[in-house]
């Protein structure tokens, strides 16, 4: 395994916590959460350790712009302006949807931060997002180009650095014990490819168990596992993967992508009242509902220990088609 180009600015090991109160209530598993929403960089989450490989390489490239695209709420896109900020890219973003009438959350924040907002429906958005590439380059702006989610093998490679980081601490923090299962939200996929690999560098024992947002298990599982055998290659690992390497879990896609239901809002309750965590309505909150679901329904055995990976998106909590839930 060799290491590729990439500038540290995540705040970085994030802190494992325990859950005690959350899990005395919902009985079972011991509950432990590993918080990626402070890894910095914008209010943090998971895009941060995919983002230190993906500017440097956009560096390496030479780039002066960073186009990338989301939904209006896109955690990753408000990580991506603001490492753009702080690195001295412009920033173009690719949202789908329609302007809201009141900016709010995330995407009040892409403005603060200073991106430029390019709007498009879902379906045309690849059309759209070629489209800004081609202009930028045109222009002479060299563009570099992040995929949805920052999910590419050289933002993978993140992921599975970031369980050599977890693995360290279990074994210089006597109080954190190894999980027997990892369990955090999955959708464009660089997450949970980075951790796959990641655990089979670094020889983690215990199962990782993506909840998946927006997608049916089938093609997700095949395309994590592609991108986690394009992500060992990257790092020079010598490793392949099968859609059978890959657990996800499906059963929590509610109405689809940031419809929340009933399942998110007892989640972000949950956690909040029980251990003051802010989790978010799209991602956090749907993973997190899974899993409570699944505690109840005992498929984490009692006394095992269960880390849920927060991947970050508070921010969300705040736009104007989530903050009623709570009020």
């Amino acid at each position: 395994m060799i290491d590729i180009p990439r500038i540290r600015f995540a705040q970085l090991p994030t802190p494992i916590e325990r859950m005690p109160r959350l899990s005395a209530a919902l009985g079972g598993p011991n509950l432990w959460i590993k918080r990626d929403d402070q890894t910095g960089l914008a209010m943090g989450g998971n895009k941060t350790r995919k983002l230190e490989f993906l500017i440097a390489e956009a560096q390496a490239h030479g780039a002066h712009t960073l186009i990338t695209a989301g939904a209006v709420q896109s955690n990753h896109c408000r990580q991506t302006a603001a490492a753009a900020a702080q690195h001295g890219f412009k920033c173009i973003l690719v949202l789908s949807g329609y302007p809201p009438k009141e900016i709010s959350g995330n995407l009040l924040l892409d403005h603060m931060l200073g991106a430029q907002i390019v709007w498009t429906s879902r379906s045309e958005r690849d059309h759209t997002l070629q489209k800004a590439f081609n202009e930028a380059w045109s222009a002479g702006k060299r563009p570099y180009l992040i995929p949805y989610g920052g999910s590419s093998p050289t933002g993978a490679a993140g992921y599975a650095h970031a369980v050599a980081e977890l693995l360290q601490q279990c074994v210089t923090q006597q109080e954190i014990p190894m999980p027997d299962w990892i369990v955090f939200a999955t959708s464009s996929g660089g997450t949970q490819a980075g951790l796959t690999v990641g655990a089979k560098a670094f020889q983690y024992p215990g199962k990782i168990l993506g909840i998946s947002i927006d997608e049916k298990a089938e093609a997700l599982k095949a395309r994590v596992a592609d991108l986690a055998t394009q992500t060992a290659d990257l790092i020079r690992f010598p490793a392949s993967f099968s859609p059978e390497d890959i657990l996800v879990n499906e059963d929590y896609l509610g109405d689809g992508y940031g419809i929340m239901s009933s399942v998110e809002v007892e989640a972000i309750k949950l956690f909040a009242s029980h251990e003051g965590i802010l989790l978010d309505p799209v991602y956090t909150g749907r993973s997190a509902g899974g899993m409570l679901d699944m505690i109840r329904k005992n498929v984490f055995p009692t006394g095992s220990h269960v880390l849920f990976w927060h991947t970050g998106g508070s921010p969300a909590l705040f736009a104007e088609q989530y903050r009623s839930a709570f009020v």
